[in-house]
């Protein structure tokens, strides 16, 4: 017989995995409070948690706030199509398998490199029902069937940044065309004082839909800090109070804007095209630290 080998999983949850992938270098740190808990970072920017023993626990604030949307998209367990633009480590589409189960996922991540980290490390759990596309996020919603999403999740991020043409009404166009009626579009945004960033996204989906919410620290809403805001965007009633409730329990407390109060916050921003339509900003370096 050979010599015996401590398995990997053993060895990978007492040190970091780290290789470049395209968008830069990739590591994943072990959670040293969770046995099998890791945060995936690219270029020293926190990307995403992932629990693989609770893939229904969400460590970072603004992904808990899309777990609201994700709650609340639906009756509680009942099956979604739901399409992530951005992928990371995957967590938001495996807490929907786990909080929903019999859900069909499409993940777009133009990062293949990056998916076949993850996908090696933080295996995917059995009959998961999530595909994985490795391409552009535009172009990977452009191949999305008419009305087939019940929900679309857009947290896209290059070099911390969103991109460009991630930003605008026809990017917004595509994304109404791949929802049922009624259905839900939320979106992570990051921006700074002044604020304008995120003050122009809100008046774009304000072009495109009729009803929308804004989630965030009021650190942040108040122009202090840079940081996340969920936007959720539907044509259909939002359910605003019970959003509200669950932000306000989170560990870091967040407030919902919506109606007139969304719209005074928006101070007269004006909806991006694709002609106009520049990254977000990039965040401070002490974000990070």
């Amino acid at each position: 017989m050979g010599k015996s080998r401590k398995p990997r999983r053993a060895q990978a949850a007492l040190e970091a995995v780290v290789e470049t992938v395209d968008g830069g270098l990739a590591q994943l740190i072990p959670d040293r409070d969770r046995a099998r808990a890791w945060t995936l970072l690219i270029d020293g920017a926190p990307q995403s948690h992932v629990d693989l023993d609770d893939p229904a626990f969400l460590s970072f604030e603004y992904q808990r706030r899309l777990g609201h949307v994700i709650d609340l998209a639906a009756p509680p367990g009942k099956p979604l199509q739901a399409v992530h633009l951005g992928g990371g480590a995957l967590t938001l589409a495996r807490y929907v398998a786990a909080t929903r189960p019999r859900s069909t996922q499409q993940v777009v991540e133009r990062d293949a490199p990056l998916v076949q980290l993850v996908r090696r490390e933080l295996p995917l759990a059995p009959g998961a029902r999530i595909r994985v596309r490795s391409t552009d996020a535009r172009e990977g919603l452009g191949k999305v069937p008419d009305g087939w999403a019940d929900l679309v999740v857009a947290d896209v991020f290059s070099g911390a940044r969103t991109p460009a043409h991630l930003t605008s009404t026809e990017f917004l166009d595509e994304v109404r065309r791949a929802l049922r009626p009624g259905g839900l579009y939320t979106a992570n945004l990051a921006d700074g004082p002044p604020l304008a960033h995120l003050r122009g996204q809100i008046a774009t989906a304000a072009a495109r839909f009729t009803e929308l919410a804004l989630v965030a620290d009021p650190a942040v809403l108040r122009g202090k800090r840079f940081g996340n805001a969920v936007l959720v965007a539907s044509d259909h009633p939002l359910p605003i109070a019970e959003l509200t409730r669950r932000a306000a329990s989170d560990p870091h407390p967040g407030r919902v804007e919506h109606g007139r109060r969304l719209t005074d916050f928006t101070g007269g921003a004006t909806p991006v095209t694709d002609a106009a339509a520049v990254a977000s900003p990039a965040p401070p370096s002490s974000v990070f630290h």
